[in-house]
């Protein structure tokens, strides 16, 4: 695979696939474990979306996703039973056939030949459940492959004419996490930015967002480099109801912005509880 140029920064995405989701039959673990492995590497994720086992919805989500600056991991529906529709949806939405990937064949056919090694019978290439095991390698033309450390049944990658990033890795924990992984080490390290986010907010007591609205425009204005945000809770176990307020972004723009802030409250008479910083 070739190197990511390091401009611009993309956003990162994140599709999850599978009626099984949807239903509540398996509950997601992917979203919470993408945010962790993006923040480990001072990375964060712009949007995540879910979709069902259906082809109109799949090549939807991902013509989206290869749209300009995007850098997208989707998860689940590459196998090759009929509920999996990514891989012919991620062809369809880029407009090429589909093609049996040469390095993804003989990933597979090692992996076939692990496979009888291990339960002590003969591989027997032509056999038709063996065969079929290679639609697993069928991918739009043009793409790259991912490994995978698990059982070398590869993912995929690939890019829009537009320059949309996708990469296609297995709906199973075991196999996606170290995927992602690899991907990100591999090639995303230009835009790793460690320790350069910070979150700095405070604890309002007996605040209303609808008035602190012309505020947070306000240093949104004055520090475009940041980002307001206002999470309001009505029954937290410490702090009961209460607004936290706070701004988020490169450490240098945070602290100017969040001194605004605390200054723009004083004439709104509310109550301060504790600062929160989270990096």
């Amino acid at each position: 695979m070739t190197q990511a140029s390091p401009l611009p920064r993309p956003e990162f995405g994140l599709i999850i696939v599978g009626d099984e989701i949807l239903s509540g039959k398996r509950a997601d673990k992917h979203l919470p474990k993408v945010i962790e492995l993006l923040g480990a590497r001072g990375l964060t994720l712009s949007w995540a979306h879910y979709v069902g086992d259906s082809r109109e919805r799949i090549t939807e989500a991902l013509q989206r996703a290869f749209a300009p600056g995007q850098m997208v991991f989707s998860c689940g529906g590459i196998g090759a039973t009929p509920d999996d529709h990514t891989r012919q949806c991620a062809a369809q939405a880029l407009g090429v056939p589909l093609a049996l990937h040469p390095q993804a064949e003989a990933l597979i056919r090692e992996r076939m030949q692990d496979v009888a090694r291990e339960q002590g019978v003969p591989y027997e290439a032509d056999r038709a459940d063996n065969i079929h095991r290679l639609q697993m390698g069928v991918f739009p033309e043009g793409a790259d492959i991912i490994p995978n450390p698990y059982n070398k049944i590869p993912g995929f990658r690939c890019v829009s004419p537009e320059g949309g990033v996708v990469h296609f890795v297995p709906g199973f924990p075991v196999m996606a996490w170290p995927m992602i992984e690899w991907v990100l080490d591999t090639q995303c390290q230009a835009w790793f930015e460690h320790a350069a986010y910070l979150e700095k907010s405070v604890i309002l007591m007996g605040a209303m967002e609808a008035t602190l609205t012309p505020l947070m425009e306000a240093i949104e204005k004055a520090h475009p480099q940041v980002k307001v945000f206002s999470l309001p809770s009505v029954d937290h176990p410490q702090y009961g109801r209460h607004i936290e307020l706070g701004v988020k972004g490169r450490p240098e723009a945070v602290a100017p912005a969040y001194e605004d802030l605390r200054k723009g409250l004083q004439p709104y008479g509310v109550e301060l509880g504790p600062e929160l910083v989270h990096p």
